[in-house]
Order: C-alpha cells, then structure tokens, then sequence
C-alpha cells in the first residue's frame, strides 16, 4: 500500500508540473474607471476568465474625466475638470495595481484628454472651453511641471489630442468647428510646430471627436460625435498629412437616431436656447483591437457599442453590429490581449465586461461590476 501511495504521490506532482509548464502565461492586467461625481478612481483585477476584482478606490477631485498612463506603465495621470484644473499622478504596484498619489500639478485649461509623448516626458491636453491645446513636461519621476511649456489656441471645441507611434506628428480634432489641427513635434524640447497645411477641414457639422491609428500607424480613424460616423484618413509616414480614405456609419441601418449639434460649446447670455437632444446623435469614444481587426465606438444616445470589421491594406471599415451596453456610454476600453471589451457608463451604477469573438468581432456580456457614480473613462495596464 506505501509503494501505491508512493506512486500515486510521484504522478500527482508530475502532472501538475505538466499543467504549469503547458499552461499559457496570463499578464496581470488591471482596469481603473474614474468617476467624476465620486472624484475618485476605481481599480479592479481582470482575470483570464474575464472577471474583475475590485480593489481600492483613490481620491482625485471632482470631475476627474480623462486618465492616461505612461509608455512604461509606471504612472496613472488623471485630469480633473473642476477648478482649479488639476492633473494628478499616480504610481501602479505592477504586482497588485493599486495606485498610490505621487503628486499633482496644475493644467492650463478644462481638458476632457490628456495623452503622453512616446518617450513620457510630456503631457499634452486638449481643451473643449477653452478652445486650446497644451504641452508639459513630465520628470523620470513621473511628476508634472507646474508652468506649461505651451499654451496653442486652436479650432473649437478641442475634444483630443494623440502624438503617433513614431513621435512625430500630433493631431488634435476640433468638433466645434470640423477640422483636425496637425502639428510636428520635436522631441528634443517639447514643442509643437504647425504642419503645413496646418488644418484638414472636414464637412460641416461632422464634428470629429477621438481618434485612433492602426496598428502599423498607416492609417488614422477619427469619430465623428454628431454623425456616429467613423473616417478613415491614410496617413503621410514622411509629412504626417492626413488624406482622406472613406467614411463608414456606426449606427444601424434602420436607426431613427438624427444628426447632432456641439453640445455645451457656448455658455453664458449669448449662449443658444436649449433644444431637445433626445434623437440627436452623440458619439463618445473608439477604440480598436491589438491585431487591427475590428473597431468600437460608443453611442451615448442608444447606449450601444458599434463595431466594425478593419480591411488591412485599405483602411476601409465595414459596419458589423451595435450591442446594448451601460447608460450613457462615454468612455470604454479594449484589454492589451484583444480578448476583452469594457465598458463605463456616466449615468450607471455598474461596469460591463464583454468577450470579443476573434472571428466576427462579436461582444458577449460575461458580466457586470458595481462602480461609482459618473463614470465616465477607462484604462487598462497589464504586465507580464
């Protein structure tokens, strides 16, 4: 019977040393969701199977909105848009994610995004208010300089602001007014120069939002927010000029949704009387999967999630499906595996977590998680 035991014992250890060895490697990912109404962000564990883990939430300020991490994964940067206007840095323990404050610094402006350099060491900020775009330094240590290095004007209603993968060229969309503004970057001192032409002017009342680039940085696909449409721009790998490809919707065929306006754009006495925005188009975000074979973006009016199919070599998209999601959908994101969607809703009390079918680009729901009030952006970092 000892010898029997013996045995079984070896044949146990050896086939769970067989399982580990065969298992595939999973990177520890975590997602943070900031909450504007909470002033805090929420950090959460994403498992293998998709399930989130809910850890400790961090104060920031009232309205924080837009968040972004750095190319190293270091630090978690967060704006808020309450006054006075604040960016807020973070470090992330890459074996538990949890945030811990650094420091803060002020910004120049309302920013609804904020984005990094490839090299993390400057911060921009594109502000919707203030009709303007930004440029700070940013310390090895993560901290942020106080005094800008640039304050640029630019077109209304500035709603992002991206530098592309080869850290040369940033683009910033201007709703207000349909152009996207491009600039040369110099990496060396911080500073934005004016391409030439310094505008591409979309049609009116396109009002282009987000953006992103494709995976091997030939293409740029912006969304429009008051047409729920997606524009495929190829773009110049030598002068960063952006021409324009085609244009595809992210909405049904049969969608009794209309053409929306710039929302909040003017305030005060000389501010237009309201009007009913319930049928209005308002398209928030998007976002593309790890092997560039689909794209999301978010419609807040619908609470759906478009998605499209990617050709490739083209750039052309091709409208696939819409799903129910969150209320009021403004910020969601894709984890670096491609294999999961998820998903903030400003006025929901919960965050959606969605599979991604690598064949058709279909969303699952596996679940839902308690999360704060006004949620409203989503950012995922894993490590291996």
């Amino acid at each position: 019977m000892e010898a029997l035991a013996t045995f079984m014992r070896r044949l146990t250890v050896a086939a769970t040393a067989t399982l580990v060895g065969s298992a595939p490697a999973w990177a520890a990912a975590f997602v943070y969701v900031s909450n504007a109404e909470d002033g805090d962000i929420g950090m959460y564990r994403l498992l293998d199977s998709g399930e989130l883990q809910p850890g400790a939430r961090v104060k920031a300020a009232n309205v924080v909105m837009p968040m972004a991490v750095s190319p190293d994964r270091r630090f978690l940067y967060a704006a808020a848009r309450s006054k006075p206007y604040t960016v807020y840095v973070y470090s992330i323990d890459k074996a538990t994610g949890a945030l811990t404050p650094v420091a803060n610094a002020p910004l120049a402006e309302s920013f609804p995004y904020i984005a990094l350099d490839k090299s993390g060491r400057f911060l921009f900020g594109a502000s919707y208010g203030g009709n303007v775009i930004s440029v700070n330094a940013v310390g090895s240590d993560g901290r942020v300089a106080a005094e800008p290095l640039q304050v640029i004007p630019v077109g209304r209603n500035a709603h992002s602001i991206r530098i592309d993968d080869s850290n040369r060229f940033v683009y910033v969309p201007a709703l207000g007014s349909d152009e996207i503004f491009m600039f040369n970057f110099d990496a060396n001192n911080g500073k934005l120069s004016s391409n030439t032409p310094s505008v591409y002017l979309m049609k009116a009342m396109t009002g282009p939002r987000h953006f992103v680039f494709s995976q091997d940085g030939k293409f740029l696909y912006a969304l429009s927010e008051l047409l729920g449409t997606v524009t495929t721009f190829s773009v110049d790998a030598r002068t960063g000029l952006l021409t324009e490809v085609s244009s595809a919707s992210g909405l049904p065929p049969d969608t009794k949704l209309g053409p929306g306006a710039p929302r909040g754009a003017v305030s005060g006495p000389n501010a237009p009387p309201p009007r009913n925005t319930d049928n209005d188009i308002w398209a928030a975000d998007i976002h593309m999967t790890p092997n560039g074979k689909f794209l999301y973006i978010s419609e807040r009016t619908s609470n759906t999630l478009g998605a499209f199919s990617v050709d490739g070599v083209t750039g052309k998209l091709t409208y696939l499906s819409s799903t129910p999601t969150e209320a009021q959908p403004r910020g969601f994101a894709i984890d670096p595996s491609g294999k999961f969607v998820i998903v903030s809703g400003e006025k929901s009390a919960t965050i959606s977590v969605y599979s991604i079918d690598q064949t058709n680009g279909a969303l699952k729901l596996l679940g839902k998680h308690p999360t704060g009030k006004g949620s409203n952006w989503v950012e995922i970092v894993s490590f291996d």
